[in-house]
C-alpha cells in the first residue's frame, strides 16, 4: 500500500463551532508531510482525529488502510509527539522508555536493544540514568521523539516538535526527524508554524485555514507554479541598457527587475529560456547562472492566506 494516511471528507464540530470542514488529503508512505496553518485553523483537531482521540462527525480517517477511529491496530502503527511531551519528570530517561515499551508490548528480548538504539539516535544514551526533570526543552523534545519511536511504528505524527526549542536544539530535532525518515524509513506527518523548517525537510504539504484545506501537493511543484514562471539570470557584469531594451521587445518576455548583475524575467507560455540564453550570449553577455525562480514557502503561505481573507 502506497498510502500511509488518508483523510476523506472529515468534518468536526466542537462547542457548536465547525472546526474541520470537509478535510481531505493523502500522505504517501515515505513522505515528510508538512501541515501548515495559523492558530485555530484546525491542525490539532486534525491530528486528534488521525490518532483516534476524536471521532469525526462525518468522513473517514485511515492509517495504513485501517480505520483510525475504530481500530486499535492502526494506533499501534503510529508514534506521536504532541504539545504535552508525555514524559515523567521523576523517572530517568531509561525508565521513561522502559515504561512506554511496556505500554506498547515491546518484547523483553527486544526492549533493551530498542531503548539503546533510540537513545543513541537522539543523542541521549550518555544521559540514560538522568532524571528527566533536569532536562532542557530541547532534550525533552529529543527524548519525546525517542519515546514516539520506541515501539518501531511505521508513521510518526509530530505536533510542533520544535516549539520553544532554541535554534541549536531546533537543528538537532530537525536532523533527528530526517534520520527517522531516511535511515529508519518512517513516514512523518509534521504540523508546524516554522515555515523555514517545513521548507527544509518536507516534500509535500497541506495548508489549512478556518477548517478548510486551501492548498496541498508536492512542495517543489507548488513552488515552481507560484514562482509565476520567472527566470533569474546572473551575469558577470551588468547588462547594457540597449540590450535590455532589445530583450524587452521580445515576445513572451518581460523584464521584471534588474539589480547589478541579476536580471529577473517573466516568461509567457511561449517563452523559451534557451532562446534567452542564446540571445544574450550572441550579444557578448557572459552568463554565470540561469535558474527558474521558485516561490518560497513563506510567499506561498502568505499569498494563500491573504486570498482567503479577501474572500
Amino acid at each position: 500500500m502506497d498510502d500511509a494516511i488518508i483523510l476523506e471528507h472529515i468534518s468536526k464540530q466542537l462547542g457548536g463551532r465547525e472546526i474541520l470542514k470537509n478535510v481531505s488529503f493523502t500522505v504517501k508512505q515515505g513522505d515528510i508531510y508538512g501541515y501548515l496553518g495559523p492558530n485555530g485553523a484546525g491542525k490539532t483537531t486534525t491530528i486528534r482525529v488521525m490518532l483516534g482521540l476524536l471521532k469525526p462527525d462525518s468522513g473517514k480517517a485511515s492509517i495504513l488502510g485501517r480505520d483510525a477511529t475504530e481500530n486499535g491496530d492502526a494506533r499501534q502503527k503510529v508514534g506521536f509527539v504532541l504539545e504535552a511531551d508525555g514524559l515523567y519528570d521523576n523517572l530517568t530517561t531509561h525508565e521513561n522508555l522502559d515504561y512506554y515499551c511496556q505500554i506498547y508490548s515491546v518484547s523483553p528480548a527486544r526492549k533493551r536493544e530498542r531503548i539503546e538504539e533510540m537513545l543513541r539516535l537522539v543523542g541521549l544514551w550518555d544521559r540514560a540514568l538522568d532524571k528527566v526533570s533536569a532536562y532542557s526543552k530541547g532534550m525533552r523534545q529529543r527524548l519525546a521523539l525517542a519515546r514516539a519511536m520506541v515501539h518501531n511504528p511505521d508513521i510518526l505524527i509530530l505536533d510542533e516538535p520544535t516549539a520553544g526549542v532554541d535554534p541549536s536544539g531546533q537543528i538537532e530535532v530537525r536532523q533527528i526527524i530526517l534520520d527517522m525518515a531516511h535511515k529508519e524509513g518512517k513516514t512523518i506527518f509534521l504540523s508546524s508554524h516554522n515555515l523555514d523548517e517545513v521548507q527544509r525537510i518536507c516534500n509535500r504539504i497541506a495548508l489549512i485555514d478556518r477548517g478548510e484545506i486551501k492548498l496541498y501537493g508536492e512542495l517543489d511543484e507548488l513552488q515552481q507554479k507560484m514562482g509565476r514562471g520567472e527566470v533569474v539570470v546572473e551575469t558577470t557584469e551588468p547588462i547594457a541598457e540597449p540590450i535590455l531594451v532589445e530583450l524587452q521587445s521580445l515576445p513572451e518576455v518581460s523584464v521584471q527587475n534588474r539589480k547589478d548583475r541579476t536580471l529577473i524575467l517573466s516568461m509567457g507560455k511561449g517563452g523559451d529560456v534557451s532562446g534567452i540564453v542564446t540571445f544574450l550570449t550572441q550579444r557578448g553577455v557572459r552568463i554565470e547562472q540561469v535558474k527558474r525562480r521558485e516561490a518560497s514557502l513563506e510567499e506561498i503561505y502568505t499569498t494563500i492566506l491573504r486570498g482567503a481573507e479577501q474572500q
